[in-house]
C-alpha cells in the first residue's frame, strides 16, 4: 500500500491512494526564436507562472518544460508517456505547429486539455510589434489542433484566456477536479461483499465492466472475510470504538447498549478487512435468517460504514457498486456523497424527498447526526444502530452512475438545493431537494436517463465537474 493512509492510524482521517498526476507541457514554434530574440523569453516566464498555478494546486505536477519543433515534442511525449499522468495540460504560448503536439496525445493514451494564456486583456496596438504580437497568439494554433485531434480519433478540449484571469484559472481547475475523479476511479479497489438484494436487478453489475471502463479492480470479498475479523476484535477495542462514536455522534435513548456494543466491533472488524483488501470502497448485502451471525454482521454494518465513508472510503448496502463508484467520485471531488434514494414527494412546498436507512457520509450532515436503534430495518433482516440525519442545508448535486443496453456507463447528475422542513425520524438520512420544479415532473424526467435506484447526494453545484469527469473518463454525461 505505497503511499496509503491507513484507517487503523486514525480512524477520523480521510484516507487516500495517491495524489493526481498532472502533466505540464509548453510549447511554441521554435523558427521565431531567431527572429524575435525577446519573444522566448517572454513565452518561458508565462510557461513558468503556469507551472507554479499548477505546482499550488493539490497535484503532482510532471513539467516535462518547453517544446520548439516536432524533435522536441515526442521526447516530451516519451516523458509524459512514462509518468502514467491523469490528465495532460499542454500550453500553447503561441503558435506552435500541431505535429508538435499530436504525438504527445496520441503516444501517453492520457486525456489531454489544451490552454491557451496570452499574457494580458488585450495588446497595445500602438507599440506593438511582431514579435510583440506572437506573445498573443496561441489561440491561432487551437482550431488547428482541434482539427488533427478530431481526425485522429482524440477528444479535444480548451481553456483560452488571459494569464492572469481567474475565471480562466477557475475553469482549468475545473479538469484539475476532473482529473482527480478519473484518478480516484482508474486506481480504486472496489470490495463487493455477500450477494445482491434479492430482486433489484438495476443494482447488477458486470464485474469486469469497472475495469474494462476505468482500470479499477474489483475485490470479491464473503461475509466470512469480515467474520473472522470481528471474532479477532478484542473487548478492549470495542470500548475504543465506542468512545470514538460518542465524539461523532449524539446516541438518542432508543439505542441499546449491547447493539452498539456489536455496532463498535463490527465498525473495527470493517477497518482492518478494508486495511487488509486495500480498499478504497466497499458494497454489501447478506440476507440472514433467524439471526445468524451472517445477519448479525450486516446488520451491524452502519456504524463502522458510515464511519469509512467519512473517511473517503465509501460503504454502502443493498450490494450498490455503481453507488459506490459514483459516491467515490464525488468524495474526490470534496463534495461527499450520501448513498440515496427517493423517499417521498411533497407538493405543498415542491419538494422531492430522498435520503436511505444505513450508512451515510458524515461530512454532508447539518448536525451532529444521531445514533438511532431501530428494533426493525425495514426491507431487511436483523436489528441495530443506524445513523440519522439532514443533510447540510445548500447547494447540492445528483451523481449515479447508469448502464445502458449496450453495457456502456454514464454520469447522470441533477443540481438543487437542499430546503428546511418537516422530517421523519426514523433513523435514516433524509433531505428535502428543491430541483425548481414540480417534483413529479422532475421524477419522470430523473428516471428516464437509467440512472438506477440509487445515488450520490454531493454538496454544492458540481454538474460541470462531473460533466469533465465523464469526459476524462470517456463515458456519456446525462444532466436533469
Amino acid at each position: 500500500m505505497t503511499g496509503r493512509t491507513s484507517v487503523l492510524d486514525d480512524p477520523l482521517r480521510v484516507r487516500t491512494r495517491r495524489k493526481t498526476r498532472v502533466g505540464l507541457v509548453a510549447g511554441g514554434l521554435g523558427t521565431y526564436w531567431p527572429q524575435f530574440p525577446g519573444l522566448l523569453p517572454q513565452l518561458r516566464e508565462s510557461a513558468r507562472h503556469v507551472s507554479e498555478r499548477f505546482q499550488g494546486m493539490d497535484a503532482d505536477v510532471i513539467d516535462v518544460g518547453f517544446i520548439s519543433d516536432a524533435q522536441e515534442g515526442a521526447a516530451a511525449a516519451e516523458k509524459l508517456r512514462r509518468a502514467d499522468c491523469d490528465l495532460i495540460v499542454m500550453f500553447l504560448t503561441t503558435y506552435l505547429t500541431s505535429s508538435m503536439v499530436l504525438p504527445i496525445a496520441q503516444r501517453s493514451h492520457t486525456p489531454v486539455l489544451v490552454i491557451d494564456l496570452q499574457p494580458t486583456e488585450r495588446m497595445d496596438h500602438a507599440s506593438f510589434d511582431t514579435g510583440a504580437w506572437l506573445a498573443y497568439c496561441g489561440q491561432c494554433s487551437v482550431p488547428e489542433v482541434g482539427n488533427v485531434f478530431r481526425r485522429a480519433g482524440i477528444p479535444f478540449r480548451s481553456v483560452s484566456g488571459w494569464l492572469h484571469q481567474e475565471s480562466a484559472w477557475r475553469r482549468i481547475e475545473q479538469w484539475i477536479t476532473a482529473a482527480r475523479i478519473r484518478a480516484a476511479l482508474r486506481t480504486a479497489r472496489h470490495g463487493l461483499m455477500g450477494h445482491l438484494y434479492p430482486g433489484m436487478l438495476d443494482v447488477s453489475t458486470d464485474l469486469t465492466l469497472l475495469p474494462a471502463t476505468f482500470g479499477s479492480h474489483v475485490e470479491v470479498l464473503e461475509f466470512d472475510d469480515l467474520r473472522v475479523r470481528a471474532e479477532a476484535v478484542t473487548d478492549a477495542d470495542v470500548t475504543d470504538r465506542m468512545t470514538l462514536a460518542r465524539t461523532v455522534f449524539t446516541l438518542d435513548e432508543s439505542v441499546r447498549e449491547e447493539d452498539f456494543a456489536w455496532g463498535a466491533r463490527v465498525s473495527v472488524a470493517l477497518d482492518r478487512l478494508v486495511d487488509d483488501f486495500d480498499l478504497d470502497s466497499l458494497s454489501y448485502y447478506h440476507r440472514g435468517l433467524g439471526g445468524e451471525l451472517h445477519e448479525r454482521l450486516g446488520a451491524g454494518m452502519i456504524l463502522g460504514a458510515s464511519l469509512l465513508a467519512g473517511r473517503g472510503v465509501p460503504t454502502t448496502g443493498e450490494y450498490e457498486l455503481r453507488t459506490t463508484v459514483a459516491q467515490l467520485a464525488t468524495q474526490a471531488a470534496g463534495a461527499g456523497g450520501s448513498f440515496c434514494e427517493i423517499q417521498a414527494l411533497d407538493f405543498e412546498d415542491m419538494v422531492v424527498e430522498m435520503g436511505h436507512d444505513g450508512p451515510a457520509h458524515l461530512a454532508v450532515s447539518s448536525r451532529e447526526p444521531l445514533l438511532r436503534g431501530l428494533g426493525v430495518y425495514h426491507g431487511k433482516r436483523g436489528w441495530g444502530v443506524s445513523v440519522e440525519f439532514d443533510v447540510r442545508h445548500g447547494p447540492v448535486t445528483l451523481l449515479g452512475l447508469g448502464q445502458d443496453a449496450d453495457g456502456s456507463l454514464s454520469f447522470i447528475a441533477s443540481q438543487g438545493s437542499v430546503v428546511p422542513g418537516p422530517l421523519l425520524a426514523i433513523g435514516n438520512t433524509t433531505s428535502r431537494v428543491d430541483f425548481g420544479r414540480d417534483p413529479g415532473e422532475w421524477v419522470d424526467d430523473w428516471s428516464v436517463t437509467g440512472v438506477g435506484h440509487h445515488w450520490s447526494l454531493s454538496v454544492g453545484h458540481r454538474a460541470a465537474d462531473y460533466r469533465a469527469a465523464a469526459s476524462l473518463l470517456g463515458i456519456d454525461f446525462r444532466i436533469v
